[in-house]
């Protein structure tokens, strides 16, 4: 997973992923999500989410949450996920209004 933690961009992945989890989701929840959200224009296969989730947990950017039945284990973003998150949305923003007024607002 290539995300640029010196103020640089998130994937798009990693930045869903952690969307995902503001409420508690298990990895079959997040594919879901994302998927959702997206209208199907992304849609994770498990090796993926579960490597961006290892990825994520070893960064401190999620953590395990509630007691895990079974294969089921539940995630959720940690402090330092959201304010990378936030840093992200900040980001996003920004691009999106530096191109607005090179393109002169069209949509």
């Amino acid at each position: 997973m290539r995300d640029y933690a010196k103020g640089g961009a998130l994937t798009e992945v990693t930045f869903y992923i952690l969307l995902s989890l503001y409420t508690p989701k298990h990895g079959y929840a997040v594919m879901q999500f994302i998927e959702e959200q997206t209208g199907g224009r992304l849609a994770l296969g498990a090796g993926t989410l579960y490597g961006a989730l290892n990825t994520l947990l070893e960064k401190g950017w999620i953590a395990p949450w509630g007691e895990a039945e079974g294969r089921k284990k539940e995630y959720r973003i940690t402090p330092l996920g959201r304010e990378r998150a936030e840093r992200e949305l900040q980001r996003l923003r920004e691009l999106a209004a530096t191109a607005s007024e090179i393109m002169g607002g069209a949509t």
